[in-house]
């Protein structure tokens, strides 16, 4: 993609202080685009946007899980940079708030506080889906980004001890893949972007259970998703990108085969036992 593509078109990225949020927002401004920078963390959106600079992005302190913030957000958005063109749906909270030891080895279910299930899931689950009902409406060609972590039909999830954070990351795939058909044909694209694996971000505990040197590096997420948001990936939907095998060295094309597959597991809606055969469309 040229960098004319994506010059001054406007992003929101939600947990854009976090491991893989702030690299994303490096690359987004980087490519020309104009970043709102939503984070729990008001120090670190703010210091991102100093460092990236108050002509390229508006800092928005946001709590994803609270629907009256997000709505504020894309106000703000919309109100500083005139539109909104692409939602990055990054934001997560970590399998550490549930169970700090649980890269060690042990039964998947021991050791859970019970207390902060709900945050986990109001934020890797329902919060996300929160954000598209106000990025929608009457907004120019917005381009909804769903990016999030998937471990392969739960099997990865039970090996690596995240259990509830799999599961609802499972969930979040599931309802981008239903947006996206909900979507088709409006102009509006709904595509998940997942590392493939474990990215180096402080979600993964430095507590010598993994070789941080043999984790993705966050910067990995980048292009797929600046392909997505250009011009040439505009009528890409309910697609899975593994931004680990997305080689920038080769062609779009190529890219897009060695990455990606449908999204969700369509497999399982092809005989559905239903009335008629399936849903009416």
């Amino acid at each position: 993609m040229s960098a004319s593509d994506l010059d001054g078109r406007i992003a929101l990225i939600t947990g854009a202080a976090g491991g893989i949020g702030q690299p994303l927002a490096r690359a987004f401004v980087g490519a020309g685009m104009r970043v709102a920078l939503c984070d729990t963390s008001e120090d670190g959106v703010r210091r991102l946007h100093a460092e990236l600079g108050a002509d390229r992005t508006i800092a928005l302190p946001t709590d994803v899980s609270d629907p009256a913030a997000c709505r504020d957000s894309v106000s703000r958005t919309i109100a500083r940079f005139g539109r909104l063109d692409v939602l990055v749906n990054n934001a997560a909270v970590g399998m550490s708030t549930v169970r700090a030891d649980h890269m060690r080895p042990g039964r998947a279910d021991r050791g859970y506080r019970a207390g902060p299930l709900g945050p986990l899931v109001a934020v890797n689950l329902s919060g996300r889906s929160i954000w598209p009902t106000p990025a929608v409406p009457g907004h120019a060609r917005p381009q909804i980004r769903a990016d999030h972590q998937r471990h392969h039909q739960l099997f990865h999830d039970a090996q690596s001890r995240l259990l509830p954070y799999g599961p609802a990351k499972c969930g979040l795939e599931g309802w981008s893949t239903s947006l996206a058909g909900e979507l088709k044909g409006s102009g509006i694209t709904v595509n998940v972007v997942v590392p493939a694996g474990r990215p180096d971000t402080p979600m993964v505990p430095d507590d010598g259970t993994m070789e941080r040197s043999q984790l993705i590096r966050p910067e990995k997420m980048a292009p797929p998703m600046l392909h997505l948001a250009s011009d040439a990936g505009g009528g890409v939907t309910g697609m899975r990108f593994v931004a680990a095998k997305w080689e920038s060295s080769l062609s779009v094309a190529d890219a897009i085969a060695a990455s990606g597959a449908p999204a969700g597991w369509p497999d399982l809606a092809r005989s559905p036992v239903w009335p008629g055969g399936g849903p009416k469309r």
